[in-house]
């Protein structure tokens, strides 16, 4: 069995395009792509997105900008929504039935990266990620995929409930309130209306 290589240890050093970076950076000057997160424990750079480190396993702290959209599914759902997951043999085998598909999408999302720094846009873009995740998880949705500027989540599949279409209309007006909120925030703090 071949030897499994460890993460990259260059917490400078880009994921996606190996670009090398200076220190300190969050994203990657040559694509954008948000960089690895040293451990604050132990100094092993580790992805962004992830919650432990591979180096020692502590818990990693996470930022505003610590959802890794390129990832599986495993990296942004959560624990007990997994493990329903994988303890639901339907979920596994597949079968036949009627879901809720739930779809959001940024509204005026061109103007805003039109408007605004590379940065600022994936910092802005990945904290939306995280609120749309997370009300889409409290109902018990799946992410089913990334759509740009928005995403696709699945009500009643893999995890079934009778209630599906009710909890999708929740997740939205959660995801309503969520970004309301974040929209406030920062209208406050930068002039940014989106």
């Amino acid at each position: 069995m071949p030897e499994e290589r460890p993460f990259r240890t260059d917490p400078s050093r880009c994921i996606q395009c190996d670009h090398a970076n200076r220190s300190g950076r969050r994203f990657c000057a040559q694509c954008g792509a948000p960089l690895p997160s040293p451990c604050s424990s132990c100094g092993f750079a580790n992805a962004p997105g992830e919650k432990f480190c591979g180096g020692c396993g502590d818990a990693l702290t996470t930022s505003t900008s610590g959802v890794a959209l390129s990832a599986s599914p495993r990296s942004y759902t959560p624990r007990h929504l997994a493990e329903k997951i994988l303890t639901t043999a339907t979920a596994l085998a597949g079968e036949r039935k009627q879901v809720t598909v739930h779809f959001v999408d940024i509204s005026s999302f061109t103007s805003l990266s039109e408007q605004l720094d590379p940065e600022d846009v994936h910092a802005t873009m990945t904290r939306t990620f995280e609120l749309l995740l997370d009300a889409v998880h409290r109902y018990e949705g799946t992410v089913n995929q990334f759509l740009g500027d928005g995403i696709m989540a699945l009500f009643d599949a893999p995890i079934a409930h009778e209630d599906h279409a009710q909890r999708a209309v929740y997740a939205a007006l959660a995801i309503r309130d969520a970004l309301d909120s974040f929209q406030a925030e920062l209208e406050l703090s930068r002039g940014i209306r989106f």
